[in-house]
Formats: structure tokens, sequence, C-alpha cells
């Protein structure tokens, strides 16, 4: 019997705790920075609605109909059609992949919650700051400490058990989460000079997008409006397994993806303000969380407070991140095995922290691996793995599978979707909706696949 999820608002916050990580609070903020502001956000939207909806909508519903991980899905909805099994276990892949590298960076939110709580930045210059980063990092014991944490919290958290442990829990920090984030948005529009950074962020302005470039501005809106609801490797299907059949699918992907813009738009309200407010740089890159922002803390009356209000909001942010991906991996196991729930999570207990160490040890005693030349390191090749060719693959072959006969089908995928009360797809008269997503969707997926593998070996350059 498959477990179910005691209420739909768990299932919201769960499917949104996945979709809500590092890549909306920390990456969305600089890369909205780096586009222009105001009209990246709008762009951005635009694409969440016509890209991350659509595969949103066909993980829940294969997760649903198959009752089944992304493990075994395909199994049992197109028994015949074996090839799409490949699909399933390059899934698995990534979601192993990922938790390799997520769940150290994670362990570096806590380290700076703790350094910040502990007032360890206090007096130190903006040098003394960027070199404390890299202090971290050459840690390998901290990280690895860091790294246990949260893994076992993770095992521990799974282990209770899907309502009592994993919906109960992410209930909980999300909607801590939720009222962290409010809070430190407030607070950071309220600094004098901030609305200058609101105005930067949210009010479109054609000549900053031409000086940006208008390709390089739309391609990185297609790409993090893609990216930010981890589609691709299963990750939103198995909680569609998790979920009754009361509700149409496209009133719950619209719900997550509601909450997810909620938090992205939000932690840009925190960070860009701040920044504006400052006078520093809004679109430095990954080194605004870790290096400038300290340094905005220690000038902001009350920084050490808002400081540490701000690395818990992010730590919680990707656990929740971490849970959900954790839960994908367990139940696939257990999908494949048959392996109790107990069982299981003492497996991942021990193998992801071996798994993790590769990313730990590239920052330290394997430096010399650069695997993309100078000045990369191991995580850069399993993000690399990750997010250049697993997601965006696993997104076509999704938007592929939904729509085709060759897969499990465009009437199969359209009657779940619409199983319930809730908002329904209407196949038009002239077909275009189903045009749309069988053609024109896996053809956008497959631009953000190239663009991105194009960029990541320099072929070209936006």
């Amino acid at each position: 019997m498959r477990e179910k999820l005691a209420s739909r608002l768990g299932f919201i916050l769960l499917s949104a705790g996945c979709a809500i990580g590092l890549g909306n609070v920390w990456r969305f903020p600089y890369i909205a920075g780096q586009n222009g502001g105001g009209l990246f956000v709008v762009l951005f939207l635009l694409f969440l609605l016509l890209v991350g909806l659509p595969v949103l909508t066909m993980e829940f519903a294969a997760g649903r109909a198959a009752q089944m991980s992304i493990a075994r899905l395909h199994e049992v909805l197109t028994p015949g059609k074996k090839g799409w099994r490949l699909h399933g276990f390059v899934g698995i892949a990534g979601n192993v992949l990922l938790m390799m590298f997520y769940t150290t960076v994670t362990g570096w939110m806590l380290i700076y919650f703790a350094k910040m709580v502990a007032g360890s930045f206090a007096g130190l210059t903006p040098m003394e700051i960027a070199e404390g980063f890299g202090g971290v990092v050459s840690d390998s014991v901290l990280q690895i400490e860091a790294m246990l944490v949260v893994v076992l919290s993770a095992s521990g958290v799974c282990a209770i058990g899907l309502q009592k442990g994993l919906e109960r829990v992410t209930k909980v920090m999300m909607l801590c989460l939720l009222v962290l984030i409010v809070v430190l948005a407030v607070n950071s529009v309220r600094l004098d000079g901030a609305m200058k950074g609101v105005e930067f962020y949210l009010i479109p302005n054609f000549a900053r997008l031409k000086s940006v470039g208008v390709v390089k501005v739309v391609v990185e809106a297609m790409n993090h409006a893609f990216f930010t609801l981890s589609l691709g490797i299963g990750s939103m299907a198995i909680f569609g397994s998790y979920l009754d059949k009361r509700r149409t699918l496209l009133s719950e992907a619209v719900s997550v993806c509601l909450l997810d813009t909620f938090v992205a738009m939000t932690a840009g309200l925190v960070i860009i303000p701040a920044c504006f407010a400052f006078g520093i740089e809004a679109g430095q890159g990954p080194g605004l969380v870790f290096v400038t922002l300290p340094n905005v803390f220690n000038c902001m009356p009350g920084g050490r407070f808002w400081g540490s209000v701000f690395f818990l909001f992010m730590s919680m942010a990707a656990l929740t991140t971490v849970l959900a991906v954790f839960e994908n991996i367990l139940a696939s196991l257990r999908d494949l095995t048959g392996l109790s729930r107990g069982k299981a999570c003492t497996v991942l207990a021990v193998g992801i922290p071996i798994l993790s160490l590769p990313c730990i040890f590239g920052f330290n005693v394997w430096s010399g691996f650069q695997p993309f030349g100078e000045g990369s390191c191991v995580l850069d090749l399993e993000d690399f793995l990750v997010s250049t060719l697993i997601l965006p693959l696993g997104g076509l072959a999704f938007s592929l599978y939904c729509c085709h006969r060759f897969g499990w089908g465009w009437e199969k995928w359209l009657n779940e979707v619409n199983l319930g009360a809730g908002i329904k797809l209407k196949a038009d008269k002239l077909g275009l909706l189903r045009a749309y997503c069988a053609y024109v969707l896996p053809t956008i997926i497959l631009i953000i696949f190239l663009v991105g593998l194009l960029e990541r070996f320099k072929i070209i350059n936006l």
C-alpha cells in the first residue's frame, strides 16, 4: 500500500520545499542583478508559466498515475516500452549527484549561521571576511562535520515516516522560512537608499536590457525558470505518487509555482535593496552570500541579529530541498529493493556522506583536479552533470513521454491531470495546447540544454 500525505497543504509545502532551495534564495537575486533587474524578472515569470508549469504538471501526473518513484514509474505506465526505464535510472543518478554536493553547500550555510550567531564576523575587514570563506572550504574536517549534520538530520526525519516525519517537519520549516523571508525583506527595504534597489529590481528598464544584451537576458530568464523547480529527475514525481486524486494537478502545480515564485521574488527584495543601500554591486555572483553580505551585516544596525536570521533562513531553504531529494532517493531505493523505510534510511545515511567526500576534498586535498580548467573543482563537475546535462535532458524526456504515443501518451496524461476538482486543461479544437506541449516545449528545453553545454565549454559567450 502506497504511503499518502496527510493533507493538501503538506503536499504543496513539500513540493515547494523541494523547489525552494539555494537556486531561489542564492542564485536568483544575483542573476537578476547581473541581467538588469526588472525586465529579467518579467521574462523569468513568463518562462516559468510557459516552461516550468507544464513540466511540473507532467512530473506530478506521471508519479500519481504510477504510484511509484521515477525508478519504476515508466515500468508501470508503459510496461511494453522498456527503453524509457533508462530515464528512471538517469533520474536516480541525478538525485544522488545533487546530494553529493548540495549537502556540502547546505553545511556551509549552517557554518555561517553558527559564525554569525557567535559574532565571528564582528570587527573583521572585508579582506578578512573574504579569506574566512577560503578558510571554511579548506577545512575538510569542518565541512565533513557540517555535512554529516545535514545528512543525519535528513535520514532521521525521513526514518520517522512520511506523515509524522517528513511532512510534519517540512511544514514547520517552510512556515518558519516564509515568516523569516518576509521579516528580512521588510527590514531590507527600510534601509536608507534601499528604494533605488527596489526600483532596479521591479521596474523594467529597456536601456539596461540593451546594455546587458537581449539574447543573454532572455536565455538566462529561460534557464532559471526551468531550473528553479528542480524538474527532470523525478523530484516532483515522488510527491505526485503520495497524492490522492481529489484535486486536479494543474491546480496543485499552480500553487507550488506561486509559492516558489513568492520566495524567489522576496529573496530578491532581501538582497538587492540591501546591496544598493550600502553601495555594493548586486550582480557579483556566488560570492555575494558568503563574502559580500557578511560585510553588509557588519555595517547594518543590529547586523549580527539580521545576519543570523538571514543565514538561518538560507539554512532552512537548503534543508527543505535536502529533505525532499533525500525522500526521492529513499523511495527509489525502496521501490527497487523492497527495503523498509528504516533500512533504506540507514543505507543512505552511510552512503551519501561517503559519496559527498569528493566535493569536500575538491577544495583542499584534491584541489589539483580542475576538470574545467584553472579555478574549477569537483563541485563544478558535479553541478555540470546535474544542472547542464541531467536536469534539462530529464525535462525533455518527461515532455516527450507525456505527449507522444511512443511514450505514455497525450490522452492518458491529460486524463490524469484533470482528475479531481480544480483547474482543468481543455484540449482546444485546434489542438494548440497539444502542439505546444508536444513540440514547442521540447524545443525550448532542448535550446536550454544546448546553450548550457556550449557555454560550459566556452563555444559561445552570451
